[in-house]
């Protein structure tokens, strides 16, 4: 992608940070196994940079046999065992128990509402939010939709999962719009609805 181009601040120079905001960041996701991809890494970076998690994403990919969550919801405790010895993905016992128990919240419910978009984007009633920020300092941790989703996950049983990673979770999967007004891929996004 052309370097001149009006980015949000946060992207920086890394290249890897820039195809992800350029290609990824804010586009609509429809798509549950993509969802629960989201949902893993946005629960690994509790507590570290994004650009540390998306440098460990393809690791993740291998060792979450592509983010398949029926696979990894029966993730045993041999699985556990080599995923805390496995240099390539954060080897945080806490974090990685969780993914393993909320993918078996994540098949509860696809079961229940006949996939996680039609629950998670039932919050929004199926149409993104459209945010107009000037700059990032006016863009919010979290915010009420997301304590929300928080809390309701979180009585389904989910685990790290707070307000902060929800809304990092919305915005990375497009049901929020954070990209600043002066980035070139704000009005690419609303143009992909």
């Amino acid at each position: 992608m052309n370097e001149k181009l009006s980015r949000c601040g946060w992207s920086g120079d890394d290249p890897l940070y820039n195809k992800y905001h350029d290609q990824e960041w804010g586009l609509p996701v429809y798509n549950d196994q993509k969802q629960f991809e989201f949902l893993v890494l946005e629960s690994a970076q509790a507590g570290l940079s994004w650009l540390t998690i998306l440098k460990r994403r393809e690791n993740y990919r291998q060792a979450y046999q592509n983010f398949n969550p029926e696979v990894v919801a029966n993730f045993g405790e041999a699985k556990l065992k080599e995923l805390l010895e496995d240099e390539g993905i954060i080897r945080n016992k806490l974090k990685i128990k969780s993914s393993i128990n909320n993918a078996k919240r994540f098949l509860e419910v696809q079961q229940e509402y006949g996939s996680f978009c039609n629950y998670i984007w039932g919050f929004v009633n199926g149409e993104p939010i459209i945010n107009h920020w000037d700059s990032l300092e006016q863009i919010p941790a979290k915010t009420e939709l997301s304590a929300k989703i928080s809390k309701d996950m979180k009585k389904r049983g989910f685990k790290f999962i707070g307000p902060v990673i929800i809304y990092s979770h919305l915005q990375a999967t497009g049901l929020v719009n954070d990209h600043l007004l002066s980035c070139f891929r704000y009005q690419e996004i609303i143009n992909n609805y």
